[in-house]
């Protein structure tokens, strides 16, 4: 027996219609202003506090949506600095460096309302910049960003979808969503075609796939001189650092638009066609929800007319923020003041069909960068990804009769396991992974999914009243 996914309210998923967008205009070269200024990369530096985490839902008459795409890449170092003539630096460098400034990155087109499809006019092709001398951070970070954003276009006999990804290599490797090119479970073998920003079209083909995650990669056909992307190190994020967030929302390529993080260590549950039945080897827990039966929320994939039936759920630990993100955004990048990957846009909050709206509410998920860059280094060299498992069945500690502390609640240890090696008995409830505050069941699947199989992690539990932290060395989800 192993740990299980959450329990949350019941909604009802919406599915907005989607079409895909036409392919992106080639980008045009951008001028930079004559002038000199320094090229250091823009942005406080962050900082090493945590925020709690926790429930992700809890607000009535919501339903939760995927998002379109444009995620992840190469992680380095960076030296912090600010400064208006910092900016335009940056601004020119990105132009010199990437060459086209344009922000076609994420991909597919959306409507807002179900049954309805937009057709968006036509989006600009470049990073426009009418005053040079009057720039700001987020004009610096598009322009440094949008070069390692492509679009993802996949069709099968049967359907067809897109999205986005991110450059990780300077030969094609691409950072993606499992549902974009899957089509959330409908197709294994689909036709993958990429466009960059400056308008070079390739074949895709995909290198492995992670539902656990709903992260991929993908390798383009004859790449060479692609701009990858920079990490970031997304434990260094604090609740309130500045977020920019690229992609397409309701078919309205070269979107930009800013905000905060809003919370650390956040916990969803997802129902996913994507993911093979019984992936997790788990029990259900009483309180948690059938796949379909409301609660878990399910893809929305861009150009799909219809859903697939979700099989499984999955528990993640994402980043919150308020950066508006709408149906289309899914697989995006979300990134620091620095210009580099802190997250991949991957979800939404919206309300019900019952208030008559379904666009953003400033609640949108990401998942961290960190997590990105682990899933993605495993998939390309074996692959595939692996993921912790702890070996218990757990639910919400408040579900349970005189319970006086929130937590994941071990209903029951499994033989052999790594919570009975840890010594980890049935009633314990489990309040921190890893430096990260436990409130439920969700909280724990997410992060012990978050960690790869074999690794070692730090524990603690409440026993009798008392606190006590174990290290553990968790399982390999699957075996």
């Amino acid at each position: 027996m192993t740990e299980n996914q959450g329990d949350i309210p019941a909604q009802t998923p919406q599915a907005p219609a989607y079409r895909p967008a036409p392919p992106l205009p080639s980008a045009q070269p951008w001028t930079a202003p004559q002038q000199t200024a320094p090229t250091q990369p823009l942005g406080p530096s962050a900082g090493d506090s945590r925020a709690h985490g926790g429930q992700a839902f809890g607000v009535p008459q919501q339903t939760y949506e995927w998002a379109p795409s444009a995620p992840a890449a190469t992680k380095t170092d960076s030296k912090k600095s600010t400064g208006a003539g910092k900016v335009v630096g940056l601004i020119v460098a990105a132009a010199l460096v990437g060459g086209a400034a344009g922000l076609g990155g994420a991909a597919a087109g959306n409507s807002l309302f179900p049954g309805q499809t937009q057709s968006p006019a036509a989006a600009p092709s470049t990073v426009t910049v009418n005053n040079p001398d009057d720039v700001n951070a987020t004009t610096a970070i598009a322009t440094k960003v949008l070069p390692s954003v492509v679009t993802i276009e996949v069709s099968s006999d049967s359907a067809g979808g897109s999205g986005s990804g991110v450059i990780l290599t300077s030969d094609g490797y691409i950072a993606t969503n499992t549902h974009v090119v899957t089509l959330d479970g409908a197709t294994s073998e689909p036709a993958i075609r990429v466009t960059t920003s400056d308008g070079r079209l390739y074949d895709a083909e995909i290198v492995g796939t992670d539902p656990v995650y709903d992260l991929a990669v993908i390798k383009l056909v004859d790449a060479e001189g692609l701009t990858p992307m920079e990490f970031a190190d997304s434990s260094e994020l604090n609740v309130g650092s500045s977020t920019v967030a690229i992609g397409a929302p309701l078919g309205l390529e070269n979107t930009v638009t800013t905000g905060i993080v809003s919370a650390l260590n956040r916990s969803i549950e997802i129902a996913s066609a994507a993911v093979p039945d019984s992936a997790d080897d788990s029990d259900q827990s009483e309180e948690s929800p059938a796949p379909g039966e409301g609660g878990p929320f399910t893809f929305d994939i861009p150009g799909q007319q219809q859903a697939q039936t979700p099989s499984e759920t999955i528990s993640i630990s994402v980043i919150q923020t308020d950066a508006a993100i709408n149906p289309g955004n899914s697989g995006g990048a979300l990134v620091d003041g620095d210009g580099k990957l802190i997250g991949i846009n991957v979800a939404i909050a919206s309300a019900g069909s019952s208030s008559g709206t379904a666009g953003s509410i400033g609640v949108g998920f990401s998942i961290p960068s960190n997590v990105v860059q682990r899933v993605t280094d495993e998939i390309i060299e074996n692959g595939a990804a692996t993921h912790g498992l702890l070996g218990a069945n757990v639910s919400a500690a408040s579900s349970i009769e005189g319970s006086t502390i929130a937590g994941a609640y071990i209903a029951a240890v499994g033989q052999g396991g790594a919570a009975a090696t840890a010594g980890l008995r049935e009633g314990d409830v489990v309040t921190e992974f890893n430096g990260v505050p436990i409130t439920d069941q969700v909280d724990l699947t997410a992060q012990v999914r978050a960690a790869a199989a074999g690794s070692d992690a730090t524990l603690t539990y409440v026993r009798d009243g008392k606190s006590t932290t174990v290290d553990v060395t968790l399982g390999t989800l699957g075996e």
